[in-house]
């Protein structure tokens, strides 16, 4: 066994003190020819609340004096660093990422799986500060680590230019490390990706109609016609999305059952544009909803809906749609529907029908994990902070 392989197998991974600084510092140095942390923000972030850096040590360095080893160990021992490598982890806050913000390894352990260690361990302490996500920057050529990342499921979306201090560009890489365990839930919720940019809330709908009644078929003509019979004919720019009055009577006119939830009263997105033709439009059509609603027998409550009475009726075999804003996830302030599919202690889960491009894969919109704080500054809209949601059961025996 080379001496490389076995040191790399008597390392232990811990928690970074501040006594370790001048061992980081050394390790940067021989590890960098550039883009080196400063020994300034090592020691910061040795410090910070929302950073974990974690540290790869020789096992026994403490009390190898005592310990009755081989002189050729010994010997072997005195070339070799005791700190070997680091992985920092940058936890910020108001956000469910995680970021890798710098990983390094010694030559003496290269190519024994101690940097496939650090990651692991870099993602285990974003897990247990509750993110849902684990982002990255490499090297654009370095191969070895790229091949590293895709090994472990981390996902390219996007490239910076000229990113570092030798100009090289940096592949942008992320992976979602929370998941749920969706055997363990008593209602699958089956996923349904929607077709177009505005119809978020039919596939939403009928993800719902679906996880009631697993003999339904979900297809784009489906969609489109819930679409049409919900929609607020404008809201933001282009197509207008799905009011939650429409999409009750969407469900009641396939035979299930629907209660809404909205929190002010009146017409609903009018802020959201600006033209006064479209905002009369918007307000005709919630006047027909609202009719509707009422001819239908439909329960709506005018008050905001709390996370209690979601979980409530999830767990007692409801579907809830929610209508959340995007700004959480892509930065745009942006109505969308989702189903609330899971709940425990922490979290929330999500089926989102709208997997963010180059980011998500279909099984990262299923279940997709919310923290709870997170969710009810996410479940709002607009200035006036629209909550809504739309319950759906099936059919009540008459």
């Amino acid at each position: 066994m080379s001496p490389t392989l076995r040191h790399t197998q008597a390392i232990q991974l811990r928690r970074g003190r501040s006594e370790d600084l001048d061992a980081l510092e050394a390790l940067e140095k021989r590890t960098f020819a550039s883009d080196r942390l400063s020994r300034r923000s090592l020691r910061r972030w040795l410090a910070s609340e929302h950073a974990a850096l974690i540290i790869a040590e020789r096992e026994g360095t403490e009390k190898e004096s005592a310990e009755k080893e081989s002189a050729e160990k010994e010997s072997a021992d005195a070339t070799l660093p005791a700190l070997v490598g680091y992985v920092l982890v940058i936890l910020h806050r108001g956000t469910s990422m995680a970021r890798l913000y710098s990983i390094a390894v010694s030559d003496t352990c290269r190519g024994a799986g101690l940097g496939r260690r650090l990651v692991e361990a870099a993602e285990r302490a974003a897990l247990d500060a509750q993110r849902i996500s684990l982002r990255l920057e490499v090297r654009k050529d370095n191969t070895t680590a790229i091949a590293l990342y895709e090994s472990m499921g981390y996902l390219r979306f996007g490239e910076y230019r000229d990113y570092y201090e030798d100009h090289q560009d940096a592949l942008r890489y992320q992976k979602r490390i929370r998941h749920f365990d969706a055997t363990l839930w008593q209602r699958p919720v089956p996923w349904y990706r929607q077709t177009t940019d505005f119809t978020c809330g039919p596939a939403s709908l009928m993800m719902a109609m679906r996880a009631l009644d697993p003999a339904l078929k979900l297809r784009q003509r489906e969609e489109l016609q819930i679409w049409r019979e919900a929609t607020t004919i404008f809201m933001t720019a282009g197509h207008g999305g799905c009011h939650p009055l429409g999409l009750a009577l969407a469900a009641v006119a396939r035979d299930y059952d629907a209660e809404v939830w909205i929190s002010q009263p009146g017409p609903l997105f009018v802020d959201s544009v600006r033209n006064e033709e479209k905002k009369l439009i918007i307000e005709l059509v919630h006047k027909d909803f609202v009719r509707k609603a009422k001819q239908e027998g439909i329960t709506v409550h005018h008050r905001e809906i709390t996370q209690q009475v979601l979980t409530k009726a999830l767990k007692e075999g409801a579907i809830p749609l929610i209508m959340i804003s995007t700004w959480q996830m892509d930065g745009k302030r942006t109505p969308h529907w989702v189903v609330l599919s899971a709940f425990d202690e922490d979290f929330l889960y999500l089926h989102d029908p709208d997997p963010e491009d180059g980011i998500q894969t279909d099984m990262d919109c299923q279940y997709l994990p919310i923290a709870r704080a997170d969710f009810d500054r996410m479940a709002r809209f607009g200035r006036n902070r629209l909550r809504t949601a739309v319950l759906i059961r099936k059919k009540s025996p008459q």
